[in-house]
Parts: C-alpha cells; structure tokens; sequence
C-alpha cells in the first residue's frame, strides 16, 4: 500500500535524502525541511520502497503538498 508524505508546516526544503526506488527503513530520514531556522527531519513510519519524489532541494512547500510516495508502508 502507497503511503503519502506531506509537509506538515510552510518550510523550505533543504534535503532530500532518498531517491526513487531506494528502500528505506522505519525512522529514515525523507526529506529534511528548514522553518524559522530550524532544521526537520521527516521520518518514515516504516519500511518500504520510494515510489516518487515530488520536491527538490530549494523548493518552497506549504501544509498539505506532497514531499514523496513510499510503497509498503503501514502506518500505526
């Protein structure tokens, strides 16, 4: 099952850490967002495999849009 992964805050995106197809494991650092100079990880809720990702290192996000898609996650 396809899990998406959206910004929770207005942020700049600092990092993007995983590629498309990479397998990524619970707690593995996404994408890292930069708000009020405070860097923020966004961690993955459990295994799988990145299906997409949806932004870049520069881009702006706003609350709701899409950071990445991530195949067999199950989310508690």
């Amino acid at each position: 099952m396809a899990q998406e992964i959206r910004a929770e805050m207005v942020a700049n995106v600092m990092s993007v850490d995983v590629n498309p197809g990479d397998r990524v494991s619970d707690g593995e650092s996404l994408v890292v967002l930069e708000s009020m100079k405070m860097e923020i990880p966004v961690l993955l809720e459990g295994p799988g495999r990145v299906d997409r990702i949806a932004v870049q290192a520069g881009d702006v996000v706003r609350e709701g849009d899409l950071l990445a898609v991530v195949e067999g996650v199950e989310s508690a």
